[in-house]
């Protein structure tokens, strides 16, 4: 059984009692193991000196389906205190929204992905701290995708973006502690920053291994098995096919009306789909793009979550779409408030990819070319590694 942030905090307040006044960034998926939310046990043992609390994209409440949906600042419903959001006119905390506050807790359930926000919440909330002297102190949790498998091309700085503020792979391998260490140590933030560790976590372990209960950290991240395909998924969202929201199985199930399911199947590379099988569907997605169309494409079923590599086998999906589907689409910007870049471009943090794409270039050349980067990023993110 692993033990969080959260609960050595719970067991031990002492380690926060240097500061009077603290806040908390989290939403509705920071829960201990009885499943109440951080807010409220956190206020049961920090009385008043609880402040301030802060949300991330998709709200507190995880009530916002889609990117670029912003959410109001309110007030917590039982408690009565302030909640800012930082995804709304500004996804960095104001130096007012910080004034009560002398240091600011972080319990969020990330996903394993670069792609995924929450982390570029919580790094733009140590740039704030750092320059106002406050400081930041991360709840660690599991990367529930395992935090030792890494994949995909390293963001090249001049596409950082609200999806990727520093060179990052898009599946990472590991923790929001560590990740935050690697930004702030890496990057010249200069937070003063801390981390409680976990208890108990094996590197190895995917979500369903470590006697947590699991709570969608987004309306469109309902269960382990789309936070194993979504750093390939993922991708989807800079094209014109639907990457599955509107369905109950988002970015398992994709796909659009002008696919024609068995001409991918037959002219995929077999060997960039290993452990995964593509099972032909169709659907209609209830919101989103293809909203009411019947749409041909696929349900991702994972059959060995060891072997299967999500990056990899969604750059073979896109290549094999790109050749046999002539209304393939890029999609045009905005894409998380970047204005002047194609959305795809922005989501891989390069050019190349998509370029190496649209020659029809295997999936392994591909890798090839990401290589060298990848090996010098996996020798750096050894120093950071905190289980």
């Amino acid at each position: 059984m692993v033990t969080t942030g959260l609960a050595k905090l719970l067991h031990d307040p002492s380690k926060v009692s240097e500061y009077e006044r603290l806040g908390l960034l989290y939403n509705q998926a920071s829960i201990d193991t009885s499943f109440r939310e951080s807010a409220d046990v956190l206020f049961g043992i920090l009385q008043k000196r609880l402040t301030t609390l802060f949300g991330p994209q998709h709200g507190v409440g995880g009530t916002e389906q889609d990117n670029m949906i912003e959410t109001d600042h309110t007030l917590h419903r039982r408690l009565g205190l302030p909640i800012y959001s930082l995804y709304s006119s500004t996804r960095r905390p104001t130096p007012e929204m910080l004034d009560n506050v002398d240091a600011v807790l972080v319990d969020i359930q990330d996903v394993g992905t670069r792609v995924y926000t929450f982390c570029a919440t919580v790094c733009f909330l140590m740039e704030v701290c750092a320059g106002l002297g406050k400081s930041v102190i991360i709840l660690d949790r599991p990367n529930p995708i395992n935090g030792v498998d890494v994949e995909g091309s390293v963001l090249v700085p001049e596409f950082a973006s609200f999806v990727g503020p520093y060179p990052l792979p898009m599946r990472h391998g590991m923790t929001v502690g560590e990740l935050m260490n690697y930004y702030n140590q890496s990057f010249g933030i200069r937070c003063d920053l801390k981390v409680i560790r976990m208890d108990g976590w094996d590197r190895n372990a995917y979500f369903d291994q470590t006697g947590l209960p699991w709570a969608f950290p987004s309306p469109n991240m309902p269960t382990i098995e789309t936070a194993l395909v979504y750093p390939g998924q993922v991708l989807l969202e800079g094209t014109n096919l639907s990457e599955g929201r509107g369905t109950t199985r988002p970015f398992e199930i994709f796909g659009a009306p002008f696919l024609d399911p068995e001409k991918i199947l037959s002219s995929i590379e077999k060997k960039a789909l290993e452990g995964a099988t593509l099972r032909i569907l169709e659907f209609k997605p209830s919101f989103n793009k293809w909203m009411n169309k019947r749409c041909l494409g696929f349900q991702a079923h994972v059959t060995n979550r060891n072997r299967f590599r999500p990056y990899r086998a969604t750059l073979a999906i896109l290549s094999c779409v790109i050749r046999n589907s002539m209304e393939f689409k890029w999609s045009n910007p905005p894409y998380e408030y970047v204005f002047d870049k194609a959305p795809i471009d922005v989501i891989i943090g390069d050019v190349s990819t998509r370029k190496s794409l649209e020659r029809g270039d295997s999936v392994f050349t591909i890798e090839q070319r990401y290589e060298a980067k990848l090996s010098d990023f996996l020798k750096i993110r050894k120093n950071f590694l905190l289980y």
